[in-house]
Protein backbone atom coordinates (compact mmCIF):
# COMPACT_ATOMS: atom_id res chain seq x y z
CA UNK A 1 0.00 0.00 0.00
CA UNK A 2 2.71 2.15 0.86
CA UNK A 3 4.21 1.72 -2.94
CA UNK A 4 0.64 2.89 -4.71
CA UNK A 5 1.13 5.71 -2.03
CA UNK A 6 3.67 7.14 -3.37
CA UNK A 7 2.91 6.17 -6.87
CA UNK A 8 -0.39 8.55 -6.27
CA UNK A 9 2.05 11.10 -5.36
CA UNK A 10 2.13 12.26 -9.08
CA UNK A 11 -0.92 13.60 -8.61
CA UNK A 12 0.39 16.62 -7.26
CA UNK A 13 2.09 17.71 -10.17
CA UNK A 14 -0.45 19.83 -11.98
CA UNK A 15 0.33 19.21 -15.35
CA UNK A 16 -0.14 15.63 -15.05
CA UNK A 17 -3.20 15.84 -13.39
CA UNK A 18 -4.83 17.96 -16.17
CA UNK A 19 -3.75 15.71 -18.73
CA UNK A 20 -4.76 13.45 -16.74
CA UNK A 21 -8.72 14.90 -16.36
CA UNK A 22 -8.83 15.79 -19.84
CA UNK A 23 -7.74 12.22 -21.24
CA UNK A 24 -10.16 10.58 -18.69
CA UNK A 25 -13.21 12.97 -20.37
CA UNK A 26 -12.14 12.46 -23.93
CA UNK A 27 -12.43 8.30 -23.06
CA UNK A 28 -15.59 9.15 -21.25
CA UNK A 29 -17.07 10.41 -25.00
CA UNK A 30 -15.23 8.16 -26.83
CA UNK A 31 -16.80 5.13 -24.44
CA UNK A 32 -20.07 6.74 -25.39
CA UNK A 33 -19.99 6.76 -29.25
CA UNK A 34 -19.47 3.52 -30.36
CA UNK A 35 -22.51 1.99 -28.74
CA UNK A 36 -24.12 5.15 -29.63
CA UNK A 37 -23.30 4.92 -33.08
CA UNK A 38 -23.57 0.89 -33.58
CA UNK A 39 -27.50 0.89 -32.30
CA UNK A 40 -28.62 4.16 -33.47
CA UNK A 41 -27.10 3.31 -37.46
CA UNK A 42 -28.67 -0.05 -36.76
CA UNK A 43 -32.26 1.22 -35.42
CA UNK A 44 -32.04 3.02 -39.00
CA UNK A 45 -34.95 2.64 -41.72
CA UNK A 46 -33.36 -0.33 -43.60
CA UNK A 47 -30.42 -0.18 -42.20
CA UNK A 48 -28.27 -3.53 -41.30
CA UNK A 49 -25.21 -5.16 -39.96
CA UNK A 50 -23.18 -4.00 -43.95
CA UNK A 51 -24.92 -0.54 -42.89
CA UNK A 52 -22.88 -0.51 -40.20
CA UNK A 53 -20.10 -1.51 -41.44
CA UNK A 54 -19.68 0.84 -44.35
CA UNK A 55 -19.96 3.89 -41.34
CA UNK A 56 -17.67 2.49 -39.03
CA UNK A 57 -15.31 1.78 -42.07
CA UNK A 58 -15.72 5.63 -43.17
CA UNK A 59 -14.10 6.10 -39.66
CA UNK A 60 -11.13 3.61 -39.69
CA UNK A 61 -9.98 4.49 -43.46
CA UNK A 62 -8.97 8.45 -42.44
CA UNK A 63 -7.56 7.58 -38.93
CA UNK A 64 -5.02 4.60 -40.58
CA UNK A 65 -4.60 7.49 -43.89
CA UNK A 66 -3.70 10.05 -41.86
CA UNK A 67 -1.73 8.32 -39.19
CA UNK A 68 1.86 9.12 -40.41
CA UNK A 69 1.06 12.72 -41.38
CA UNK A 70 -0.25 13.29 -37.62
CA UNK A 71 3.13 11.85 -36.14
CA UNK A 72 4.67 14.09 -38.33
CA UNK A 73 2.83 17.01 -37.45
CA UNK A 74 3.08 16.25 -33.24
CA UNK A 75 7.06 15.36 -33.53
CA UNK A 76 7.29 19.41 -35.16
CA UNK A 77 4.57 21.61 -33.48
CA UNK A 78 3.68 21.85 -29.63
CA UNK A 79 2.10 18.57 -28.69
CA UNK A 80 -0.95 19.88 -26.63
CA UNK A 81 -1.68 22.62 -29.05
CA UNK A 82 -2.00 19.05 -31.60
CA UNK A 83 -4.35 17.23 -29.27
CA UNK A 84 -6.44 20.28 -28.87
CA UNK A 85 -7.26 20.62 -32.46
CA UNK A 86 -7.58 16.89 -32.36
CA UNK A 87 -10.18 17.05 -29.86
CA UNK A 88 -12.32 19.65 -31.24
CA UNK A 89 -12.62 17.64 -34.21
CA UNK A 90 -14.04 14.85 -32.56
CA UNK A 91 -15.98 16.87 -30.82
CA UNK A 92 -17.70 18.52 -34.53
CA UNK A 93 -17.64 15.14 -35.79
CA UNK A 94 -19.86 12.90 -32.97
CA UNK A 95 -22.06 16.40 -32.64
CA UNK A 96 -22.76 16.48 -36.01
CA UNK A 97 -23.76 12.80 -35.97
CA UNK A 98 -25.89 13.16 -32.79
CA UNK A 99 -27.71 16.06 -34.80
CA UNK A 100 -28.71 13.85 -37.73
CA UNK A 101 -29.88 11.00 -35.63
CA UNK A 102 -32.22 13.64 -33.69
CA UNK A 103 -33.29 15.38 -36.80
CA UNK A 104 -34.35 12.04 -38.96
CA UNK A 105 -32.02 13.77 -41.70
CA UNK A 106 -29.47 10.56 -42.01
CA UNK A 107 -28.46 9.87 -45.81
CA UNK A 108 -25.58 7.56 -45.52
CA UNK A 109 -23.13 9.78 -48.00
CA UNK A 110 -23.47 12.58 -44.47
CA UNK A 111 -23.02 9.71 -41.91
CA UNK A 112 -19.77 8.81 -44.24
CA UNK A 113 -18.31 12.08 -44.13
CA UNK A 114 -19.32 12.92 -40.12
CA UNK A 115 -18.10 9.34 -39.47
CA UNK A 116 -14.52 10.43 -41.66
CA UNK A 117 -13.99 13.50 -39.80
CA UNK A 118 -13.68 11.66 -36.47
CA UNK A 119 -11.19 9.06 -37.76
CA UNK A 120 -8.85 11.73 -39.20
CA UNK A 121 -9.18 13.66 -35.58
CA UNK A 122 -8.66 10.26 -34.24
CA UNK A 123 -5.34 10.40 -36.35
CA UNK A 124 -3.98 13.97 -34.93
CA UNK A 125 -4.69 12.79 -31.50
CA UNK A 126 -3.22 9.47 -30.82
CA UNK A 127 0.50 9.99 -31.96
CA UNK A 128 0.65 13.12 -29.98
CA UNK A 129 -0.53 11.93 -26.46
CA UNK A 130 2.07 9.33 -26.64
CA UNK A 131 4.71 12.05 -27.55
CA UNK A 132 3.27 14.09 -24.97
CA UNK A 133 3.30 12.11 -21.56
CA UNK A 134 7.09 12.00 -21.68
CA UNK A 135 7.51 15.85 -21.92
CA UNK A 136 4.87 15.29 -18.73
CA UNK A 137 6.08 12.24 -16.61
CA UNK A 138 9.42 12.13 -15.18
CA UNK A 139 11.89 9.42 -16.88
CA UNK A 140 11.85 7.40 -13.81
CA UNK A 141 7.61 7.09 -13.40
CA UNK A 142 6.54 6.50 -17.14
CA UNK A 143 4.97 3.23 -15.84
CA UNK A 144 3.30 4.82 -13.23
CA UNK A 145 2.17 7.54 -14.98
CA UNK A 146 1.13 5.56 -17.98
CA UNK A 147 -0.84 3.13 -15.46
CA UNK A 148 -2.41 6.32 -13.90
CA UNK A 149 -3.78 7.27 -17.17
CA UNK A 150 -4.78 4.09 -17.99
CA UNK A 151 -7.14 3.84 -14.35
CA UNK A 152 -8.55 6.92 -15.88
CA UNK A 153 -9.67 6.04 -19.02
CA UNK A 154 -10.84 2.59 -17.79
CA UNK A 155 -13.18 4.43 -15.11
CA UNK A 156 -14.25 6.42 -17.94
CA UNK A 157 -14.97 3.10 -19.81
CA UNK A 158 -16.68 1.40 -16.88
CA UNK A 159 -18.71 4.54 -16.52
CA UNK A 160 -19.22 4.96 -20.47
CA UNK A 161 -20.24 1.68 -20.90
CA UNK A 162 -23.01 1.88 -18.91
CA UNK A 163 -24.47 5.35 -19.28
CA UNK A 164 -23.72 5.03 -22.75
CA UNK A 165 -25.97 2.54 -23.09
CA UNK A 166 -28.68 3.16 -20.95
CA UNK A 167 -28.48 6.92 -22.35
CA UNK A 168 -28.93 4.82 -25.72
CA UNK A 169 -31.94 2.69 -24.21
CA UNK A 170 -33.57 5.57 -22.55
CA UNK A 171 -33.13 9.00 -25.27
CA UNK A 172 -31.61 7.06 -28.27
CA UNK A 173 -28.12 7.19 -30.12
CA UNK A 174 -28.22 10.94 -31.17
CA UNK A 175 -28.24 12.24 -27.64
CA UNK A 176 -25.70 9.81 -26.54
CA UNK A 177 -23.46 11.15 -29.57
CA UNK A 178 -24.57 14.79 -28.47
CA UNK A 179 -23.08 14.23 -25.28
CA UNK A 180 -20.27 12.76 -26.75
CA UNK A 181 -19.35 15.23 -28.92
CA UNK A 182 -20.06 17.55 -25.70
CA UNK A 183 -17.28 15.58 -24.03
CA UNK A 184 -14.76 15.93 -26.44
CA UNK A 185 -15.25 19.72 -26.37
CA UNK A 186 -14.19 19.56 -22.78
CA UNK A 187 -11.09 17.74 -23.00
CA UNK A 188 -10.23 19.67 -26.10
CA UNK A 189 -10.53 23.01 -23.96
CA UNK A 190 -8.82 21.53 -20.92
CA UNK A 191 -5.50 20.12 -23.48
CA UNK A 192 -5.20 23.87 -24.61
CA UNK A 193 -4.75 25.04 -20.78
CA UNK A 194 -1.79 22.50 -20.62
CA UNK A 195 1.44 24.55 -20.76
CA UNK A 196 4.93 23.50 -21.25
CA UNK A 197 8.12 25.37 -20.04
CA UNK A 198 9.57 26.49 -23.70
CA UNK A 199 12.69 25.05 -24.40
CA UNK A 200 11.41 21.66 -22.87
CA UNK A 201 11.17 20.03 -26.66
CA UNK A 202 14.29 21.05 -28.63
CA UNK A 203 13.58 22.45 -32.06
CA UNK A 204 16.19 20.47 -34.65
CA UNK A 205 16.30 21.58 -38.35
CA UNK A 206 12.83 21.22 -40.14
CA UNK A 207 13.12 18.62 -43.08
CA UNK A 208 10.20 17.91 -45.78
CA UNK A 209 7.49 15.93 -44.57
CA UNK A 210 8.93 12.61 -46.33
CA UNK A 211 12.38 13.00 -44.57
CA UNK A 212 10.81 12.94 -41.74
CA UNK A 213 9.02 9.65 -42.47
CA UNK A 214 12.23 8.45 -43.62
CA UNK A 215 13.46 8.68 -40.46
CA UNK A 216 10.79 7.45 -38.22
CA UNK A 217 10.31 4.38 -40.58
CA UNK A 218 14.32 4.18 -39.62
CA UNK A 219 13.57 3.91 -35.93
CA UNK A 220 10.96 1.87 -36.75
CA UNK A 221 12.25 -1.02 -38.40
CA UNK A 222 15.21 -1.35 -36.55
CA UNK A 223 13.40 -2.98 -33.38
CA UNK A 224 12.43 -6.39 -33.94
CA UNK A 225 10.00 -6.68 -31.26
CA UNK A 226 8.68 -3.30 -32.09
CA UNK A 227 7.71 -4.38 -36.27
CA UNK A 228 6.96 -7.75 -35.23
CA UNK A 229 4.28 -7.02 -32.60
CA UNK A 230 2.75 -4.51 -34.80
CA UNK A 231 2.20 -7.02 -37.57
CA UNK A 232 0.73 -9.41 -34.67
CA UNK A 233 -1.90 -6.78 -33.96
CA UNK A 234 -2.26 -5.70 -37.50
CA UNK A 235 -4.42 -9.15 -37.60
CA UNK A 236 -5.37 -8.85 -34.06
CA UNK A 237 -7.00 -5.87 -34.22
CA UNK A 238 -8.70 -6.57 -37.87
CA UNK A 239 -10.14 -9.91 -35.61
CA UNK A 240 -11.74 -7.23 -32.55
CA UNK A 241 -12.45 -4.99 -35.13
CA UNK A 242 -15.20 -7.32 -36.08
CA UNK A 243 -15.69 -8.83 -33.32
CA UNK A 244 -16.21 -5.23 -31.24
CA UNK A 245 -17.68 -3.17 -33.72
CA UNK A 246 -20.34 -5.68 -35.92
CA UNK A 247 -20.15 -9.14 -34.56
CA UNK A 248 -20.61 -8.52 -30.59
CA UNK A 249 -23.49 -5.77 -31.21
CA UNK A 250 -25.45 -8.23 -33.67
CA UNK A 251 -24.87 -11.05 -31.57
CA UNK A 252 -26.23 -8.86 -28.74
CA UNK A 253 -29.07 -7.75 -30.92
CA UNK A 254 -30.15 -11.48 -31.99
CA UNK A 255 -29.50 -13.13 -29.09
CA UNK A 256 -30.48 -10.99 -25.90
CA UNK A 257 -31.77 -7.51 -25.71
CA UNK A 258 -29.61 -5.35 -27.70
CA UNK A 259 -27.51 -2.10 -25.92
CA UNK A 260 -28.17 -2.83 -22.64
CA UNK A 261 -26.27 -6.43 -23.36
CA UNK A 262 -23.45 -4.96 -25.16
CA UNK A 263 -22.81 -2.54 -22.41
CA UNK A 264 -23.33 -4.83 -19.67
CA UNK A 265 -20.35 -6.67 -22.21
CA UNK A 266 -18.00 -3.49 -22.41
CA UNK A 267 -18.64 -2.80 -18.74
CA UNK A 268 -16.82 -6.02 -17.95
CA UNK A 269 -14.45 -5.20 -20.56
CA UNK A 270 -13.43 -1.58 -18.56
CA UNK A 271 -13.60 -3.01 -15.06
CA UNK A 272 -10.76 -5.60 -16.34
CA UNK A 273 -9.05 -2.86 -17.42
CA UNK A 274 -9.09 -0.96 -14.00
CA UNK A 275 -7.93 -4.23 -12.25
CA UNK A 276 -5.58 -4.44 -15.21
CA UNK A 277 -4.25 -1.04 -14.06
CA UNK A 278 -3.88 -1.26 -10.60
CA UNK A 279 -1.77 -4.81 -11.21
CA UNK A 280 0.37 -2.81 -13.94
CA UNK A 281 1.24 0.21 -11.86
CA UNK A 282 3.37 -2.00 -9.71
CA UNK A 283 4.37 -4.50 -12.31
CA UNK A 284 8.02 -4.64 -13.10
CA UNK A 285 8.60 -7.60 -15.22
CA UNK A 286 12.34 -8.23 -16.58
CA UNK A 287 10.80 -8.78 -20.25
CA UNK A 288 8.05 -6.68 -20.68
CA UNK A 289 7.40 -7.76 -24.26
CA UNK A 290 7.19 -11.39 -23.91
CA UNK A 291 4.64 -11.02 -21.05
CA UNK A 292 2.92 -8.48 -22.86
CA UNK A 293 2.20 -10.59 -25.90
CA UNK A 294 1.42 -13.94 -24.12
CA UNK A 295 -1.23 -11.89 -22.57
CA UNK A 296 -3.05 -11.33 -26.13
CA UNK A 297 -3.43 -15.01 -25.57
CA UNK A 298 -7.03 -14.38 -23.35
CA UNK A 299 -7.70 -12.05 -25.29
CA UNK A 300 -9.55 -14.58 -27.22
CA UNK A 301 -11.85 -15.99 -24.13
CA UNK A 302 -14.57 -13.48 -24.95
CA UNK A 303 -15.36 -14.37 -28.51
CA UNK A 304 -14.78 -17.98 -27.97
CA UNK A 305 -17.44 -17.69 -25.30
CA UNK A 306 -20.25 -15.02 -27.41
CA UNK A 307 -19.55 -18.12 -30.27
CA UNK A 308 -20.64 -20.95 -28.14
CA UNK A 309 -23.77 -19.20 -26.84
CA UNK A 310 -22.49 -19.33 -23.63
CA UNK A 311 -24.45 -17.43 -20.23
CA UNK A 312 -24.40 -13.96 -19.90
CA UNK A 313 -22.59 -13.84 -17.27
CA UNK A 314 -19.81 -16.31 -18.34
CA UNK A 315 -19.47 -13.72 -22.02
CA UNK A 316 -19.19 -10.48 -19.45
CA UNK A 317 -16.48 -13.18 -17.64
CA UNK A 318 -14.26 -13.50 -20.24
CA UNK A 319 -14.65 -9.51 -21.05
CA UNK A 320 -12.96 -8.93 -17.72
CA UNK A 321 -10.48 -11.05 -18.71
CA UNK A 322 -9.84 -9.24 -21.74
CA UNK A 323 -9.75 -6.12 -20.20
CA UNK A 324 -7.10 -7.38 -17.51
CA UNK A 325 -5.06 -8.32 -20.41
CA UNK A 326 -5.17 -5.51 -22.78
CA UNK A 327 -4.38 -3.36 -20.04
CA UNK A 328 -1.42 -4.74 -18.77
CA UNK A 329 -0.29 -5.29 -22.44
CA UNK A 330 -1.40 -1.41 -22.89
CA UNK A 331 0.97 -0.09 -20.12
CA UNK A 332 4.39 -2.55 -20.62
CA UNK A 333 3.74 -1.20 -24.50
CA UNK A 334 3.72 2.35 -24.03
CA UNK A 335 6.20 2.67 -21.11
CA UNK A 336 8.77 0.38 -23.42
CA UNK A 337 8.09 2.56 -26.53
CA UNK A 338 8.48 5.39 -24.92
CA UNK A 339 11.87 4.36 -22.77
CA UNK A 340 13.40 2.79 -25.75
CA UNK A 341 12.36 5.04 -28.74
CA UNK A 342 14.16 8.94 -28.89
CA UNK A 343 11.44 11.87 -27.80
CA UNK A 344 11.99 13.83 -30.92
CA UNK A 345 10.96 10.57 -33.01
CA UNK A 346 8.27 9.28 -30.87
CA UNK A 347 5.59 11.09 -32.53
CA UNK A 348 6.43 9.31 -35.73
CA UNK A 349 7.55 6.21 -34.95
CA UNK A 350 4.14 5.93 -32.57
CA UNK A 351 1.94 6.53 -35.87
CA UNK A 352 3.63 3.50 -37.61
CA UNK A 353 2.97 1.48 -34.55
CA UNK A 354 -0.76 2.60 -35.04
CA UNK A 355 -0.88 2.51 -38.43
CA UNK A 356 0.24 -0.89 -39.20
CA UNK A 357 -1.68 -2.06 -35.47
CA UNK A 358 -4.60 -0.46 -37.40
CA UNK A 359 -4.34 -0.90 -41.15
CA UNK A 360 -6.25 -4.44 -41.80
CA UNK A 361 -9.18 -2.95 -39.05
CA UNK A 362 -11.67 -1.80 -41.46
CA UNK A 363 -10.87 -5.07 -43.52
CA UNK A 364 -12.45 -6.41 -40.28
CA UNK A 365 -15.17 -4.23 -40.52
CA UNK A 366 -16.02 -4.37 -44.20
CA UNK A 367 -16.08 -8.49 -44.24
CA UNK A 368 -18.09 -8.46 -40.42
CA UNK A 369 -21.18 -8.62 -41.86
CA UNK A 370 -20.85 -10.79 -44.77
CA UNK A 371 -19.13 -13.26 -43.01
CA UNK A 372 -21.72 -13.02 -40.30
CA UNK A 373 -24.33 -13.84 -43.59
CA UNK A 374 -21.89 -16.72 -44.46
CA UNK A 375 -21.00 -18.27 -41.44
CA UNK A 376 -23.86 -16.85 -39.09
CA UNK A 377 -22.75 -14.44 -36.34
CA UNK A 378 -21.56 -17.53 -34.03
CA UNK A 379 -19.11 -19.03 -36.44
CA UNK A 380 -17.59 -15.46 -37.80
CA UNK A 381 -17.00 -14.86 -33.64
CA UNK A 382 -15.02 -18.09 -33.44
CA UNK A 383 -13.02 -17.16 -36.72
CA UNK A 384 -12.41 -13.83 -34.92
CA UNK A 385 -10.91 -16.11 -31.77
CA UNK A 386 -8.77 -18.21 -33.93
CA UNK A 387 -6.76 -15.44 -35.93
CA UNK A 388 -6.07 -14.16 -32.16
CA UNK A 389 -4.19 -17.01 -31.16
CA UNK A 390 -2.53 -17.43 -34.26
CA UNK A 391 -0.96 -14.46 -34.52
CA UNK A 392 -0.30 -14.27 -30.65
CA UNK A 393 1.51 -17.28 -31.49
CA UNK A 394 3.52 -16.28 -34.26
CA UNK A 395 4.61 -13.16 -32.42
CA UNK A 396 6.29 -15.45 -29.66
CA UNK A 397 8.56 -16.73 -32.79
CA UNK A 398 10.67 -14.03 -32.88
CA UNK A 399 13.76 -13.44 -30.49
CA UNK A 400 13.45 -9.76 -30.08
CA UNK A 401 10.27 -10.12 -28.75
CA UNK A 402 11.18 -12.68 -26.26
CA UNK A 403 14.47 -11.42 -25.14
CA UNK A 404 13.82 -7.75 -24.57
CA UNK A 405 14.80 -6.81 -21.05
CA UNK A 406 13.58 -3.70 -19.40
CA UNK A 407 16.40 -1.19 -18.09
CA UNK A 408 17.68 -1.18 -14.47
CA UNK A 409 16.56 1.65 -12.35
CA UNK A 410 19.27 3.58 -11.61
CA UNK A 411 19.39 3.72 -7.36
CA UNK A 412 19.27 7.62 -7.46
CA UNK A 413 15.83 7.36 -9.28
CA UNK A 414 14.57 4.34 -7.26
CA UNK A 415 15.49 6.61 -4.19
CA UNK A 416 13.55 9.80 -5.44
CA UNK A 417 10.37 7.64 -6.62
CA UNK A 418 10.53 6.11 -3.18
CA UNK A 419 10.35 9.90 -1.80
Amino acid sequence: MQGYGRDLGLLRDRRFAMLLTARTISVLGSTFAPVALAFGILELPGADATTLSVVLTAESLPMIAFMLVGGVIADRMPRQRVMMAGELMMAAAFSTLGVMLLTGWTPLPALVAAAALGGTAAAVVFPALQGIIPEVVPQDRLQTGNAMLGLGANASRVAGAVLGGGTVALFGGGWALAASGAMFALAGVLIGMLRLEPGERPREERHSVLADLRDGWREFRSRQWLWVVVAQFSLLVMAIQAGHGVLGPLWAKENADGALTWSWFLAGEAIGMIAGVLLSIRLRPSRPIMLGVLLCLPTALPYVLLGLDAPIWGIVAGAFVLGVSFDVFGVLWQTTMQREVPAEALSRVSSYDMLGSLMFGPIGLMLAGPAAEVFGTEGALLGCAAIVVLCTLAALLAPGVRNLRAPQLAPARADAEAK
